[in-house]
């Protein structure tokens, strides 16, 4: 891989080289002005060096991806000479920090920001926000805090949670849930969700559980060694407090590779609940919490330090199944055509489950009212 990114380099010398004037005039007044590294001369090696060894002693999945390291950086050390400008000194870095196959891992300047995309770029899509709209919601929905829902004619409910980012109010929670509340089930889709706030799992998810559960464990680095990990510490959540709206029936969990994050943390924990099916595909994984420091140059590092597990002591970085016999893929052919089947599937789920009766007591389906 690196010999390839090489050539690109070779490629575009004359660009880097006029990039590079450009920059000497209006970014090394901002690189000088950041305080040296004690350990590592603010120049190409220097800088190299300090994001290799920041790396080998904080980040936390070189044994579960089974990556040497120090023997990857050596290969990518070849590449720089004491002609190396900055700006190829940038994209040898983040090519460097591609080899760990990692979405949560960047490199920040004032030019650019890394961002290791084959995570989800090598795989199918599997999802439509057009066809989504046009087909299924038929441009009609409702939407708050970020979250597109509805009731279909067949009377299942369903949430479009696009990312975790929107942070989700406990009354619109209220509102949503209650509105849904006389659906046979319920679809909440989270495909092309890549992740935001961790608080807002704890939101969502005690709206479906009746008591306390461990939903998954983190540990913490406690030395520079790629073994030195805490115990796992339990993850712990909690129904939602008195009052609030709740839902007991079924769920369908609709995913896609897309899926990362935060979004893959409450896949992992949704996935344990008796009344959740995880239906599409596999999602993208992000199962770390990041870490960030800071180059002598004053570029920032930012990649996984604490892994996160499930609630079977099982790591989560490379992404959770869906249930069993429910992989599902909808193609991008099938998709203009306005099917996805991800969706059909779910839906047709569903319809195995009785409507409740319009004139039945609210208490008697399992959900509270306002």
């Amino acid at each position: 891989m690196w010999e390839k990114k090489y050539t690109l380099f070779t490629d575009v010398k004359k660009k880097l080289h006029i990039l590079s004037l450009l920059l000497a005039i209006t970014v090394a007044p901002w690189l000088t002005s950041c305080h040296d590294s004690p350990d590592y001369k603010d120049d190409v090696y220097g800088n190299f060096d300090a994001l290799v060894d920041i790396v080998d002693s904080r980040y936390c999945f070189f044994e579960e991806k089974d990556i040497d390291w120090r023997a990857t950086a050596a290969s990518y050390r070849k590449l720089i000479s004491p002609e190396t400008n900055f700006v190829e000194l940038f994209f040898i870095c983040s090519a460097l920090l591609d080899e760990l196959r990692d979405g949560h891992v960047n490199l920040s300047s004032r030019f650019d920001t890394s961002y290791y995309r084959a995570w989800w770029t090598d795989y199918p899509q599997d999802f439509s926000l057009r066809t989504l709209e046009e087909y299924y919601l038929k441009f009609d929905w409702l939407t708050t805090n970020g979250i597109m829902y509805t009731q279909f004619e067949n009377k299942v409910g369903y949430i479009y949670y696009p990312s975790f980012s929107y942070m989700i109010g406990d009354t619109s929670l209220d509102y949503i849930l209650a509105i849904l509340s006389r659906s046979r089930g319920l679809i909440i889709d989270i495909r092309n969700n890549g992740g935001g706030a961790l608080t807002n799992i704890d939101t969502l998810l005690g709206r479906f559980i009746k008591e306390k559960i461990t939903g998954g464990y983190l540990i913490h680095k406690t030395g520079p060694g790629h073994s030195d990990f805490s115990e796992p510490y339990p993850m712990e959540y909690k129904p939602a407090e008195e009052g609030r709206v709740m839902w007991d029936g079924p769920i369908a969990l609709l995913t896609n590779r897309s899926c990362f994050s935060a979004a893959n943390d409450f896949v992992s924990v949704m996935k344990n609940l008796p009344n959740v099916t995880v239906i599409g595909a596999k999602t993208g994984g992000g199962g770390g919490m990041p870490f960030s420091s800071e180059l002598p140059n004053g570029w920032a590092i930012r990649f996984s330090a604490c892994p996160t597990l499930n609630a079977d002591m099982e790591h989560i970085e490379n992404g959770v199944e869906p249930s069993p016999g429910c992989e599902v893929h909808s193609p991008d052919e099938e998709l203009a055509k306005g099917k996805d089947a991800i969706l059909d599937f779910a839906i047709e789920m569903m319809m195995k489950y009785p409507a409740p009766d319009d004139n039945e007591n609210e208490e008697g389906t399992g959900k509270a009212g306002l």
